[in-house]
């Protein structure tokens, strides 16, 4: 389930992510360089900038939710 699950995160990400193997997805996209803040009961996530892998996760993200 984790690798069917992984791979969709993939093909949602872009047409590089969709065939890749699994260890640079889980690179790239799923272990983000990123911190965590809260304010006001809402969670926050500070992306770095200039973040090379930033556009195929937000793509991700937009999908998803």
């Amino acid at each position: 389930m984790a690798h069917n699950l992984t791979r969709a995160v993939g093909c949602l990400a872009s047409v590089f992510h969709s065939r890749a193997r699994l260890a640079t997805i889980r690179d790239q996209l799923i272990n983000v360089p990123a911190r965590i803040a809260t304010s006001a009961r809402r969670i926050t996530l500070h992306l770095p900038t200039g973040w090379r892998s930033e556009h195929p996760w937000r793509s991700v993200m937009t999908a998803v939710t």
